[in-house]
């Protein structure tokens, strides 16, 4: 059982490694067709976005990988033009072609200057996102970004949220991360956040026996600790 788990743990984690960044960027050819409030943003021109969005342009117009001018912001850092689109009416909330948000955009990039003012903004902590319908937090916690992971918890992120894998920010933490440092401080902020170290995935395996199971023995120590079983 042990080897057969394993060997299915690797393979879903060669998936979804490459499946959990497969949030898609304005690729070079969508960046040289933006026009308008597209190209304002992109550009960082102030005084542009201004202008249109005081012409009444359509704040909701997307792209042809169904971005807002808000994503795309997200994308490209351009914090003042995610104010003004957000103070101007654009939806905080509002996911792209992939099924992400701007906190997710952020959590994903690992990019937590961006991820707070989305919140700030009122991007909630709790939108389900990604083709996985799982949670900014858990594609932080798959990635290993624990400062991320802390802040989403600070912003009240649902700590047991399963997503379509049937897997919890927990779960994925070990399954999809490498045991190293990183992950090891995600697993513990999840921990001491009060996350339920005994929710089990799909298949009846809790996280002790998946830690086990990779021989991430710190992992194990730490869930030992809080509770596991």
């Amino acid at each position: 059982m042990t080897i057969r788990l394993r060997n299915l743990i690797l393979l879903v984690s060669t998936f979804c490694s490459f499946m959990a960044v497969a949030q898609t960027p304005p690729n070079n050819i969508e960046i040289e067709n933006y026009r308008g409030l597209f190209r304002a943003v992109l550009e960082h021109d102030t005084s542009r976005l201004k202008q249109l969005l005081s012409s009444g342009v359509d704040i909701d117009q997307r792209d042809g990988h169904g971005r807002s001018a808000l994503h795309v912001a997200a994308y490209f850092q351009n914090h003042e033009a995610m104010r003004q689109l957000v103070a101007a009416g654009a939806d905080a909330n509002a996911l792209e072609g992939d099924f992400y948000d701007i906190v997710t955009i952020a959590a994903v990039a690992d990019d937590l200057a961006t991820l707070k003012l989305g919140l700030t903004l009122g991007c909630r902590s709790d939108n389900v996102t990604s083709r996985y319908d799982g949670t900014a937090l858990i594609a932080a916690a798959h990635l290993g970004h624990f400062a991320i992971v802390r802040t989403l918890i600070q912003a009240g992120a649902p700590l047991d949220h399963i997503n379509n894998l049937n897997w919890t920010a927990v779960i994925e933490a070990i399954v999809l991360g490498d045991g190293g440092q990183k992950h090891l401080a995600t697993l513990r902020a999840l921990v001491e956040a009060g996350a339920d170290v005994n929710l089990a995935d799909g298949g009846g395996s809790t996280p002790l026996q998946l830690a086990r199971a990779r021989g991430y023995q710190e992992m194990v120590d730490i869930l030992l600790a809080a509770g596991a079983k």
